[in-house]
């Protein structure tokens, strides 16, 4: 590795264990704020009064402080600093000594192997930066969606609109023209999965938000990657399905949000390329 990628790799891999750790906030707090939203929306639409406590309570990315959900316990800085204080702390709270979960550092991982991996192959120039906000975006979706089964607008939508801006200024490999399609191809082609199995089966096969993600990856990576990504996709999370449904681990209703492979198929793209899926999969 030139000594130039390896200090790019350093560095945003350094700037990933950070953006990591506000990702575990962005995916524990964001759906919060979408119901909450929500149950502001219904209550004004029904002409009921919001409970003065609650509107005048904040609660975005940023207040209130971290605490831990068994004792009340606000995180001091130095017990939030990632990884490092999950393993001094041996993966319990400092007051109470409840576990905490070990997905916490695992996420702050995952984001420093994708940012390294970024200063790796784009040095620390302006592709390496917008690649670092896709897998951003991308994981925090991923980890949403398994959750909550919701993908929301608040990543998605931005997410198709770095992905046509960043081609338009070439900041990716992929002209405006096969990301312009990419996103119409991406959108549709789901759309369209979507009402066939509902008029097949009446039932709702997956949601709006996969049509969305699916136009996303179709931006970053244009049209020619969508069967590649979504062949790959459809074969993660056809194993993982029957994997969870022989282990009795299915949610109830059977249902195994689609979200998250696209997400893993999209990760995967990044990382070898979507040429690279077809080979995986022996096509």
């Amino acid at each position: 590795m030139p000594e130039a990628g390896a200090l790019a790799a350093a560095g945003l891999g350094l700037l990933g264990l950070l953006v990591g750790s506000f990702l575990n906030v962005v995916i524990h707090r964001l759906p919060q704020m979408m119901e909450r939203r929500w149950a502001a929306e219904c209550a004004s639409a029904q002409g009921i009064a919001e409970d003065s406590s609650a509107a005048t309570e904040s609660f975005n990315l940023v207040v209130p402080r971290s605490f831990c959900p068994h004792c009340g316990h606000q995180i001091r800085w130095f017990e939030n600093i990632p990884v490092l204080s999950y393993l001094a702390l041996g993966g319990r709270c400092a007051a109470c000594r409840s576990r905490i979960s070990v997905r916490y550092p695992l996420i702050e991982l995952a984001t420093a192997v994708l940012f390294a991996w970024c200063g790796w192959r784009w040095g620390m120039g302006p592709g390496a930066w917008v690649w670092c906000g896709f897998a951003a975006a991308v994981l925090s979706l991923a980890m949403i969606d398994w959750d909550t089964t919701l993908l929301p607008d608040d990543i998605t939508l931005p997410l198709v609109w770095a992905g046509l801006c960043s081609a338009a200024l070439g900041l990716t490999s992929t002209g405006l023209s096969q990301a312009l399609w990419g996103a119409v191809g991406g959108y549709v082609s789901l759309w369209l999965v979507f009402w066939g199995f509902k008029w097949a089966t009446g039932k709702d096969g997956m949601g709006y938000g996969d049509f969305k993600l699916f136009a996303a990856l179709g931006a970053w990576f244009g049209w020619t990657a969508l069967i590649p990504i979504i062949l790959m996709a459809s074969v993660i999370g056809a194993l993982v399905g029957i994997a969870m449904k022989m282990g009795g681990q299915l949610r109830e209703g059977g249902y195994v949000p689609f979200g998250p492979f696209l997400a893993l198929a999209g990760l995967t793209a990044l990382f070898f390329g979507p040429s690279s899926i077809l080979a995986v999969l022996g096509l």
